[in-house]
């Protein structure tokens, strides 16, 4: 195998990188594909198929609204097992500064045709992490997909920011503003510095959740306010001559086309990172998007959807306005729905995997806990993905 493709160095920050230990110990094909979607988006990734030029009937598609799935831990180990996967990067990988979710399905789409046009009898939609609300979203929408699979899949990248955002920010416009009776990080609250324990009073942690949600709720105004004044611009524009008018029509030019960037400050305080009494399960303290306190990422450079323009934010890290949520979705996926959670994921609860499974409007679906396993599995991956290739074995060619 090539070090770039597997058993390599990982890269900081893509811990869905394959391991050593991931390799399934055959040589796995690998193409670089490239496609343009219909609406001229560039969607790259790495088809993956069976060792030895064995024919393939299933093929699994896998990606992510912003990560670059075309290295992902599941491409070597299904393609071993006798499928074709095609792991790829959506129009935003590695910036979702300007995300839509629902142009990420056409990437999606693009690439469920690609599988078809090479023979697929059958294309499996695999998510991992926010991917799961991703495919679940195209099937939904674009009617694609014989099958879903969730692999330590949270309940949407909206949803979960609306877990993890700090609602003691006071002014969206000052970074260190603080409400202190909601502040997470407070000693008054419960809060000790790392790596003592935390304790949470339930009462206040019920008041944080409701101020989460306002908080969200503040942001949409303001990127619903700045959308709503451009399409105002651009009606009164459709009056105006540019050639006549040239000075009022630059005006209104200008402003109809303005996209508004926010900067979302302090995006990593779930009390739930340091007081592992609330909804208990097997995780660690702390957060997969810090090393190892979520203090340091909450204030410093980590969390999610820290700068985005006023529809990306909308589209994607808003739990209140974006689509892309499993409670919506999953009741139309009807589809075979396999979700595999690991139990000692930092960012997703146990009741939260359960829930998705449970809306999911599928007759044939089957839910699997892998006991002491991460958010990315390592050390699991093998037996996760014989789990996943014996789930597919019965259902599809």
């Amino acid at each position: 195998m090539l070090d770039t493709h597997i058993g390599g160095s990982r890269p900081f920050g893509l811990n869905y990188w394959p391991l050593p230990a991931d390799d399934p110990g055959v040589e796995i094909p690998r193409e670089s594909i490239r496609l343009v979607s219909p609406d001229g988006a560039l969607v790259r990734g790495i088809l993956w198929t069976p060792p030895q030029g064995k024919k393939w009937k299933t093929a699994v598609i896998l990606s992510h609204p912003r990560g670059d799935f075309s290295v992902h831990y599941a491409a070597p180990l299904l393609a071993a097992a006798g499928y074709a996967v095609l792991g790829f990067g959506t129009r935003y990988m590695n910036n979702d500064t300007d995300c839509l979710h629902e142009a990420c399905t056409i990437d999606v789409e693009t690439v469920y045709n690609e599988m078809k046009r090479r023979g697929a009898q059958a294309v499996v939609l695999l998510g991992n992490s926010g991917g799961g609300s991703l495919m679940a979203l195209a099937h939904t929408e674009r009617g694609i997909g014989d099958g879903w699979i969730g692999m330590a899949a949270h309940p949407g990248e909206g949803v979960f920011m609306l877990q993890v955002i700090d609602p003691s920010v006071a002014d969206e416009m000052d970074p260190f503003s603080t409400a202190p009776e909601l502040d997470m990080y407070h000693p008054d609250n419960g809060w000790r510095p790392w790596p003592e324990p935390c304790v949470y009073d339930k009462q206040w942690l019920k008041r944080y959740r409701a101020a989460q949600i306002e908080r969200v709720a503040r942001i949409d105004e303001i990127a619903k306010a700045s959308i709503a004044e451009s399409g105002v611009a651009g009606s009164q524009l459709r009056g105006v001559e540019a050639s006549t008018q040239t000075l009022q029509w630059r005006e209104l030019r200008r402003r109809a086309v303005f996209t508004k960037y926010m900067v979302i400050y302090r995006t990593l305080a779930d009390p739930a990172y340091l007081d592992l009494s609330i909804d208990p399960d097997d995780r660690p303290r702390g957060s997969l998007f810090a090393f190892p306190d979520p203090f340091d990422a909450n204030y410093g450079r980590g969390g999610l959807g820290r700068s985005m323009t006023a529809r990306g934010w909308l589209s994607t890290w808003s739990g209140l306005s974006s689509h892309a949520k499993l409670a919506d979705t999953m009741p139309n996926v009807k589809v075979p729905t396999l979700l595999i959670h690991p139990t000692a994921d930092t960012e997703i609860r146990l009741w939260q995997a359960k829930e998705i499974v449970d809306n999911s409007g599928a007759v044939d679906k089957t839910y699997i806990e892998m006991k002491g396993a991460p958010h990315y599995l390592e050390g699991h991956r093998q037996v996760a993905l014989a789990h996943v290739a014996e789930w597919l074995a019965k259902r599809f060619p």
